[in-house]
């Protein structure tokens, strides 16, 4: 009853220290406190052997349970001051690299200061979560810490106790343990010194490469650039895949989603659009989620071994992580591309997958007692992606012109792109590339289904050569696609529709391409202007990957000021047209002799 009226008359204290204060000591401290506080205030001294050289105050009030649950802490032990000198330090060096001298400084002038932090108590922990009481003035994505410095974020604010997901390990927090507030949002570490480097969803390396020296740390959460901040997406941001880059252009500063069922090369496509960025200025990020930590390592290889791994940052959030670290990972690794974006650099980012993404979400959501909707997903799982992709933009000129483009990737079952979070992520995106599975199986690859695949930026994100080359092959594949269904039900079939699903069938093979080698603009262009202008119709549809192989190997020599010419400039002419066709059945013809 006793603790019950103090807590209603004024404020209880606790004050720990190696020995006991004298009265004048005693005296002092409340007359601080009820100054402050405007407030009786009854200090009750506890002996603690731990606080040496000094003293730690602990306001708060006693729980129905008597358990005691602080709310404010004044450290002023050693372990305070040095927390207090750690953050000064911290601050005075940030973004500098002649750091010797600032410390020096501010070791001079330092001088530990009584401030209060507010603090909370664990209420319940487990499976990575832990609700707290007592942070009031908590904010919504606020980063705090828990006991042995394990970090954790503030997902979940309720009346009178706020839900915290945990970074890492949460076996040495238990109830009772104390919270206490950073008043910082969690955020990512950003460097170019990142590039070429392996690491977690809080920038922490695990290549084994040694440290990361960061330069600045920018919030994972933050707002989409305006309207005004915008200019219009009209530069390619091409993957090398002759199926993409003639049908379904990407453009800097595009959200172009890349679905399917599972093992239908939705990652081979990323990947080679990652190798094509080689000597184009281009930042790539890959952010991988729930993937397995072997399929990661055989990505890094594979960048490594084709020269890429140095213009690529890979944040890893494997399978065997927490559903916190999958959680941040995408908006970390957003973070990274925004820093770079501010530079006015072309940033590249793969979300590999946001559907596991979306699973880690509902994961935490669940533990957090949120109501659950439609899959038993939460009902703002359409925010969580939308407030990620937003964020990708071609920034206007007074912002410096940069770009970040993002290729999200969603797995489907059975086709079935109705799903919940398929139909989120295709309304959120500027357009879809959809793999299918029977296209895959029968040996099309990339498996890209015309019909159902688009790109709602177009012709606006393609060279002037690439938009006058591709013509109508688009129409024409959707032609052929139909003429192939009405073949199975005839077999008497007049010579057009036989040379026109023939040339179709040629069309499909040409768009056939092996993994790791994406074509440069100038081999894209010259391949279509050879198959619409019907140069490889009477070769054998099983020929055509070989003849174009020789063809482009040629025409590398026998036209080279051409080819730099498309390179370069992005357009050709009517002549250079003709010159292009009329070299492809010169060369075609010798082959054909030769053999």
């Amino acid at each position: 009853m006793a603790n019950q009226e103090t807590s209603k008359s004024g404020i209880e204290a606790h004050l720990y220290s190696f020995e006991a204060p004298t009265d004048h000591q005693k005296q002092r401290l409340q007359i601080f406190l009820e100054n402050e506080y405007h407030k009786k205030v009854d200090i009750a001294w506890k002996k603690d052997t731990s606080v040496k050289n000094g003293f730690r105050i602990e306001l708060g009030a006693y729980s129905t349970g008597h358990k005691w649950s602080p709310e404010k802490i004044y450290d002023w032990s050693a372990a305070g001051k040095g927390r207090q000198l750690k953050e000064r330090i911290t601050q005075a060096i940030k973004g500098s690299t002649d750091v010797i001298p600032l410390i020096k400084q501010t070791l001079a002038d330092f001088e530990p200061v009584a401030q209060a932090e507010e603090v909370g108590t664990v209420l319940t922990v487990g499976d990575g979560i832990a609700t707290v009481n007592g942070l009031e003035h908590a904010e919504y994505g606020e980063v705090v810490v828990f006991a042995y410095g394990i970090k954790g974020m503030i997902l979940e604010l309720r009346e009178t106790e706020v839900g915290c997901i945990i970074f890492g390990e949460s076996t040495e927090i238990v109830e009772g343990s104390i919270v206490r507030r950073t008043k910082k949002v969690a955020g990512m570490p950003v460097a170019e010194d990142f590039l070429g480097r392996v690491v977690d969803a809080l920038g922490n390396p695990v290549d084994g490469k040694g440290v990361i020296k960061e330069v600045d740390y920018y919030p994972i959460e933050n707002p989409a650039p305006g309207i005004v901040e915008r200019q219009p997406v009209n530069e390619p941001m091409e993957t090398g895949l002759l199926a993409i880059d003639s049908m379904f252009p990407i453009g800097r500063g595009q959200r172009e989603l890349i679905i399917g069922d599972r093992q239908t090369g939705k990652t081979a496509i990323a990947l080679d659009t990652i190798l094509n960025q080689k000597g184009k200025e281009t930042i790539c990020i890959y952010v991988a989620i729930g993937q397995k930590a072997s399929s990661v390592a055989q990505l890094v290889q594979t960048l490594q071994c084709h020269g890429a791994l140095n213009y690529t940052i890979i944040i890893n959030a494997a399978a065997s992580d927490s559903a916190t670290l999958q959680y941040i990972a995408p908006y970390a690794g957003c973070a990274m591309g925004e820093y770079f974006m501010s530079m006015g650099k072309d940033v590249l980012i793969v979300y590999d997958d946001l559907s596991k993404h979306a699973i880690a979400y509902r994961t935490l959501s669940l533990l957090l007692e949120r109501s659950p909707g439609r899959e038993a997903y939460p009902g703002d799982v359409f925010y969580l992606h939308s407030r990620l992709l937003e964020r990708s933009a071609h920034l206007s000129s007074p912002l410096g012109g940069g770009s970040m483009t993002a290729l999200p990737i969603v797995e489907t079952q059975a086709g079935d792109v109705s799903a919940y979070i398929p139909t989120n992520i295709i309304s959120i995106t500027d357009g879809q590339i959809f793999l299918e599975s029977d296209l895959f199986h029968a040996g099309q690859r990339p498996a890209v289904n015309v019909g159902l695949s688009v790109s709602r930026v177009g012709g606006a994100a393609q060279t002037k050569a690439m938009k006058k080359a591709a013509g109508s092959i688009r129409l024409d594949l959707a032609q052929y696609r139909e003429m192939e269904v009405f073949m199975q039900f005839s077999s008497d079939l007049d010579d057009a529709t036989k040379r026109q699903l023939k040339y179709g069938q040629g069309l499909m093979h040409l768009l056939r391409q092996e993994q790791y080698h994406p074509y440069r603009q100038h081999e894209q262009i010259i391949l279509l202007i050879v198959a619409v202008g019907h140069v490889f119709i009477d070769i054998p549809v099983d020929e055509i990957s070989r003849y174009s192989h020789a063809l482009l190997t040629a025409a590398k020599v026998d036209l080279a000021q051409l080819c730099a010419k498309i390179d370069c400039g992005g357009q050709f002419s009517d002549e250079d047209r003709q010159i292009i066709l009329d070299y492809a059945r010169q060369f075609i013809d010798q082959m054909e002799k030769a053999e």
